[in-house]
């Protein structure tokens, strides 16, 4: 099935919203979805020291039916850019993956950006307690990773556990992210693959770099890569990239690919330094790679990488991703995996 065709859909799929209480937590309101079927949306704020001086918002996505099946527990799946959930047209895709039997049902907990969103999203180092900083061409990036990094793990996602009915396993844990919040989506699940089992990283920003004097010296030094050589491989992660073939112009290296696209390809295929030497990348690690799953999907790859045809560097094109992602995520059992193209 055509993509344009699930963005249409998104759009045109039926919403209008209500007010009503969720069991035992009368101090919530639920926005739900008047339309079949019904998705709810639990707003909470959650304090985040050193992160941001008012409480984050996040907005949690319940699949229908929560209420009234009570022993049930749901895989969750954790999102940054939270904001930009409407404009992804997450709700309608979420309605009309489950109207067609299409997906399991899921939770989606959905954090708004913080104030500094280029601090806040970029990479940590776990074992030394330290964010790794860039710079860029709007300034540093990442110089509060590590203190974004810990709230989400120490504090996000216990309060999530205490409030829903979650699936608390990696299995049943998975995060989200495009751009600069999916480099971070990515630094979540490498740095604790104790907690989340599955990362989908759209457009992520990869060109992060110690060294930004040239463009060698920027694919020599790119921190995402360096993190995975120097890694062993998750056992029980398994990842999903998407990249948009018109995201932009730059080819650093002048291969005819744009950095986008090699970015995430050389962390994938692995990086060989001019020169001599290589960086390992999530292949030579011994994931199973499907590097066409846009046109050849397969079940048994652990890493995906879908390339979006004319897919651009926006929420128009994250859209358009999303539906194979949540399948490829979450599929039905009784379901075709592929139903959706």
């Amino acid at each position: 099935m055509c993509f344009r065709f699930w963005l249409v859909l998104s759009l045109l799929v039926a919403s209008g919203t209500a007010t009503a209480q969720w069991p035992g937590h009368p101090e919530e309101r639920l926005s739900v979805q008047e339309n079949t079927p019904a998705i709810g949306v639990s707003e909470l704020q959650l304090k985040a020291p050193g992160v941001s001086p008012q409480p984050m918002h996040i907005s949690v996505y319940l699949p229908p039916g929560y209420a009234a099946h009570p022993g049930r527990h749901y895989p969750v799946l954790y999102a940054n850019d939270g904001q930009d959930m409407g404009a992804v047209g997450l709700s309608s895709t979420l309605a009309a993956l489950y109207r067609d039997r299409l997906i399991e049902p899921i939770i989606v907990v959905a954090v708004d950006m913080p104030p500094d969103r280029a601090g806040a999203y970029g990479l940590s180092d776990r074992k030394q307690a330290r964010s790794v900083v860039g710079d860029s061409r709007i300034g540093p990036i990442g110089t509060h990773a590590q203190d974004y990094t810990q709230w989400f793990v120490t504090r996000l996602v216990p309060a999530v556990d205490a409030r829903f009915r979650t699936q608390r396993t990696p299995e049943g844990r998975a995060v989200l992210g495009w751009s600069l919040g999916g480099l971070h989506a990515f630094n979540l699940a490498w740095q604790y693959p104790e907690l989340f089992g599955r990362v989908g990283a759209f457009s992520p920003s990869f060109w992060l770099a110690k060294d930004r004097s040239d463009g060698l010296s920027i694919d020599r030094t790119r921190f995402a890569l360096h993190m995975v050589d120097a890694s062993r491989r998750r056992p029980s992660l398994k990842l999903w990239f998407s990249v948009g073939s018109a995201e932009e112009t730059d080819d650093r290296d002048h291969d005819g690919v744009i950095d986008a696209i090699g970015d995430v390809r050389d962390l994938i295929e692995g990086y060989r330094i001019p020169g001599g030497g290589q960086l390992r990348g999530l292949r030579q690690l011994g994931y199973r790679v499907d590097m066409d799953y846009a046109q050849h999907p397969s079940r048994q790859a652990d890493v995906a990488f879908y390339l979006l045809d004319e897919g651009k560097h926006n929420q128009a094109s994250w859209a358009m991703v999303l539906p194979p992602f949540l399948q490829w995520a979450y599929g039905s059992k009784s379901a075709s995996h592929y139903a959706v193209r």
